[in-house]
């Protein structure tokens, strides 16, 4: 088993990933079980945002 095998991925990306699974259940709450849909609408421009970002850390790390 390689070094690269036991560690972590250090760029953050996966992290992120979820960050942006996580605001898009929140999202779907807060447009449709509370009602308050210009905030749903507000939270759910951050997942894009947030995989943009992954994508950037994962292309930086990879340098």
């Amino acid at each position: 088993m390689s070094e690269s095998d036991t560690m972590p991925d250090e760029s953050g990306a996966p992290y992120l990933a979820f960050g942006a699974l996580g605001s898009v259940a929140l999202a779907l709450y807060e447009y449709y079980a509370r009602g308050n849909k210009q905030r749903g609408m507000f939270i759910g421009l951050w997942p894009p945002t947030m995989i943009g970002f992954a994508i950037y850390q994962a292309l930086q790390h990879e340098e």
